[in-house]
């Protein structure tokens, strides 16, 4: 009893389930008896065949005799070509070949047994006949036997797919939507069964597409899908605007349908991919961003054959620039952060990504002076893209003085370097925050934007500095976004600081690619602010990516008004109050010119504040900020006593 337990385990689960879909493949040796008994079979069958005819066996040995020898060379060739060793279910051509050439090989071997026989004894051992017959019979037998395996499986699991797969519906009927609907029709394996097509346009109702029907837009589309018995629908984003994007979305989550984004079919590496590419829509999806086109000859002139230093380039931004740049085919690319984890991970993408690529990593401290000038003095940089900062508001609200170490006193410390070593451009990454000020993070990065500025109109400077403003990036680290994601996954609730934050969102390669843009632009001293949409309400955003999962607001995920944070204000600016801005040639790209004092004010106050930073007095520091940034008004936070102080 425990012998046959031990032989069936592994394809009957003890609870009246069969388990052949789960095992890997059967076992050599059972594949080897299978084939034997097939071949013991085809020689009975041999037998029973010439016994009705006028042909008659030898007698040199018995039929039991010639019927063994005969196993045995078969046993021999299966051996031999191993065509016990391919995966029956996934049977090909090469296994079919290999039961051919041993079948072949052991007729071919008792022909020349018979000769040889013949020759030494006067006699034959086999009919030539059943010889012959034995191949074609066993051989067969054994290739329909690989057959009705194999279709057995794929039918069984088809059957098994077809029952758990999710009945889905393709939006369009377009070229794209047709070649997706190919490949879900062909890929057997697939967690989506195709029930139809939805034509964007009026159409006859019995026009058809690979067998499916193609369903009219009746009224609207949430009446369509309403009336259509899917489980879900599959979009093509990039076949859609983003307004089109949000207006099926919604559709489908008032009418409990699922939906699932794909990207062009062109855009896929490989067949197996498929199954991946299929996934949830994600909310970065229903961002109603144009596309963006930027003049890449433009930027190859900034970057090709260049040294170009990337500073924060393991963060968030400056890695996607420093991919962005790897591109251009620099001359080399220095890759600078004080995060060794972060930069050792950003060098492995570069070295499985660009093999051809000449970089390299350095660990450093853009507040270090003496580390970058040993830097500078190495590579003669010819271009800097500054993007190293603290830019969490909350954390730099409780740690000013590390906002000036960093975010001041590092971009000084790289700007008067580019000024001494004849850097050709020097582009910096800073932030709608900086626009009327209610932080330290923001205010310090107001300042560091006024040095360049200022800077720049000192004589004898010929490195180009400029500046590129803009809001929140997705998908950058501390985003709201993967924090919600997490919030939802345990369940909640989400936490938003007040239900009319709003905030302007732009994709993390969107970003970087108008950086690149920018820098081609201007003679230097610019601060260049890009377009970032519309602006997006955060409760709003919360709510649709309860909805996109699965949930319902406030019934099965809560959401919580925790307050704002240190430092935080209902809405971002990108431009001062009494900016003035000018369009460039480039559409989402618009240029401010905003006065600065001169060079020896600006760096006389920069030095004492770094000066006083040193010594870590909180209060002190921020004032001097605050002398510095005078629009810089503190909002909910423990610096505010000193606007009061300063207005009354």
């Amino acid at each position: 009893m425990s012998l046959l337990k031990k032989y069936t385990k592994d394809f009957y689960s003890g609870d009246n389930n069969l388990k052949l879909l789960d095992q890997r493949y059967l076992p050599r040796w059972v594949v080897v008896v299978l084939d034997v008994f097939f071949s013991s079979l085809s020689l009975v069958i041999v037998y029973y065949i010439l016994s009705g005819t006028p042909l008659h066996f030898y007698n040199s040995f018995n039929i039991y005799q010639q019927g063994l020898f005969a196993l045995l060379v078969s046993l021999l060739f299966f051996v031999i070509y191993k065509t016990y060793s391919g995966i029956i279910r996934h049977s090909t051509f090469t296994d079919i070949l290999k039961l051919a050439f041993a079948t072949f090989s052991t007729a071919i071997t008792l022909i020349l047994i018979n000769v040889v026989f013949q020759i030494v004894k006067g006699e034959r051992i086999f009919l030539t006949t059943s010889i012959l017959l034995y191949m074609f019979v066993s051989f067969t037998i054994m290739l329909l036997f690989r057959i009705a395996v194999k279709e057995s499986y794929q039918f069984i699991k088809n059957a098994t797919l077809r029952s758990v797969a999710k009945r889905v519906a393709i939006i369009g009927v377009d070229d794209y939507a047709i070649s997706l609907g190919k490949a879900l029709a062909t890929e057997s394996n697939m967690p989506f069964k195709l029930i139809s097509f939805i034509a964007k346009t009026n159409v006859d109702k019995k026009y058809h597409i690979l067998g499916k029907p193609v369903i009219p837009i009746s009224k609207n589309f949430s009446e369509t899908i309403k009336n259509l018995n899917v489980d879900g629908v599959l979009l093509i984003s990039e076949s859609f605007s983003g307004k089109e994007r949000n207006e099926i979305v919604e559709a489908c989550l008032e009418n409990e349908k699922e939906v699932f984004n794909v990207p062009l079919l062109e855009k896929w590496n490989k067949k197996e991919d498929i199954e991946k590419k299929i996934t949830p829509i994600d909310i970065e999806d229903l961002l109603e961003r144009d596309p963006i086109s930027i003049d890449d000859n433009l930027i190859k002139l900034d970057i090709e054959n260049k040294v170009v230093l990337v500073t924060g380039g393991a963060g968030s931004i400056g890695s996607e620039i420093v991919k962005q740049v790897a591109e251009y085919r620099p001359k080399l690319l220095v890759v600078l952060d004080q995060a060794e984890s972060a930069l050792h991970n950003i060098e492995m993408c570069l070295l499985v990504n660009y093999p051809k690529l000449p970089f390299t990593t350095e660990l450093a401290d853009v507040s270090n002076m003496d580390r970058l000038q040993m830097l500078f003095s190495k590579y003669k940089f010819n271009v800097v893209y500054h993007a190293a900062a603290y830019k969490h508001v909350p954390m730099i609200e409780k740690n000013p003085h590390e906002a000036v170490y960093v975010n001041i006193s590092g971009t000084v410390n790289l700007a008067t370097l580019s000024t001494s070593y004849d850097v050709e451009k020097f582009v910096m990454i800073s932030t709608d925050k900086a626009v009327n000020p209610t932080n330290v993070m923001g205010a310090s990065k107001r300042i560091a934007e006024m040095y360049v500025q200022s800077l720049q109109e000192e004589q004898g400077v010929t490195t180009k500095f400029i500046t590129t403003r803009f809001g929140n990036v997705l998908g950058s680290s501390g985003s709201v976004i993967p924090h919600f994601r997490k919030q939802i996954s345990q369940g909640g609730p989400v936490t938003v600081t007040h239900k009319d934050i709003i905030r302007y969102f732009m994709m993390i390669s969107e970003a970087c690619q108008l950086v690149l843009q920018a820098g081609t632009m201007g003679n230097g001293g610019e601060i260049y602010v890009f377009d970032m949409g519309k602006p997006v309400k955060i409760i709003d955003l919360a709510k649709k990516m309860i909805r996109l999962s699965g949930f319902d607001p406030y019934v099965d995920i809560d959401i919580k008004i925790t307050g704002l944070r240190p430092g935080e204000k209902l809405f971002e600016e990108l431009l001062n109050d009494d900016a003035m801005t000018l369009p460039t040639h480039h559409p989402k790209i618009m240029v401010a010119k905003i006065t600065s004092e001169k060079f020896e004010v600006i760096k006389s106050k920069v030095k004492k504040l770094i000066k006083t930073a040193r010594l870590e007095n909180s209060e002190e520091v921020v004032k001097l900020i605050k002398e510095l940034v005078p629009e810089y008004k503190s909002n909910n936070s423990t610096f505010e006593k000193l606007d009061k102080k300063t207005t009354g």
